[in-house]
């Protein structure tokens, strides 16, 4: 190389360079002396220990930019190690694994220690942000004090469910309230009549007033996007604005009239715990 340009002479020094520092060999020709072999040892360890370094940043690189991916295939792993460990059939890990898809999509975050991190103003700035099309679908919302629908909607908690499911049975106590984000529902009664609710429409709401059991069950035509509101939430809030706890009540009476009016003369109005909302 001595009589070759410098481009050559330069490009071989740097292929030996690498040839060491990268620990895959020696270069071309092997270390003659002692003094050769303890140099090019050291320039090995050397070499290794940053190619070590920059794989490990390189990696750590790669997961950050979707560290939210990254949870929900860890999560997910956890979840289908559980599931063969219990040795689930085959129907019921396809409906988990659906669950996960449409519940998460791919990601997965923790809401609410994120939210709990916030100021107040800027909580209920993100909530009523995520919930902008809840509040634009639902005449409840759309009319009502602001203040309102943002007590409300910070108590508020998302839930999927898949088609077939039943939100709410019959005859079971009446703990939560329902808003329909996205997503179609029957209401089955005794009678076998259903009516159908989809975006925008609530339901559960009478048995959060009466305090008594569901006389009919809700089920899950398609898959369901959820807002759900305990009865304890339910009345602290309303508890800070009386004029909603009575609009809620008369429409609940006019619902239960219209029913009245519907069933065949001298028979009695049950005391549904389950309607409609509109």
């Amino acid at each position: 190389l001595q009589n070759d340009s410098w481009g050559k002479q330069y490009s071989h020094a740097l292929f030996k360079a690498m040839s060491h520092m990268l620990c895959i060999g020696y270069g071309q020709q092997a270390p003659e002396g002692m003094t050769d072999v303890w140099l090019t040892m050291l320039s090995m360890i050397v070499g290794a220990t940053c190619y070590a370094m920059f794989i490990g940043h390189a990696t750590a690189l790669i997961q950050s930019l979707d560290s939210s991916r990254r949870q929900y295939q860890e999560k997910y792993k956890q979840v289908e190690q559980y599931m063969s460990f219990h040795k689930l059939p085959g129907d019921t890990r396809q409906r988990i694994h659906e669950y996960y898809e449409h519940r998460y999509q791919g990601k997965m975050f923790d809401e609410e220690n994120i939210l709990g991190e916030l100021s107040e103003p800027l909580k209920e700035e993100i909530i009523n942000f995520n919930c902008r099309n809840l509040v634009a679908n639902m005449p409840l919302f759309a009319n009502a004090d602001p203040n309102f629908v943002t007590a409300m909607l910070t108590k508020l908690r998302f839930e999927v469910f898949q088609p077939g499911d039943f939100i709410i049975r019959e005859g079971t106590m009446g703990k939560k309230m329902y808003f329909i984000q996205h997503g179609v529902v029957s209401i089955l009664t005794k009678g076998n009549k259903e009516t159908k609710l989809s975006d925008g429409s609530y339901f559960g709401e009478i048995c959060l007033l009466t305090r008594g059991r569901r006389t009919a069950s809700v089920r899950a035509d398609t898959y369901c996007r959820l807002y759900s509101l305990s009865v304890d939430n339910f009345n602290e809030v309303l508890e800070e604005y009386p004029m909603m706890r009575r609009a809620f009540e008369t429409v609940a009476m006019d619902r239960l009239d219209r029913i009245g009016e519907e069933r065949p003369l001298g028979s009695a109005r049950p005391p549904l715990c389950l309607l409609p909302g509109a």
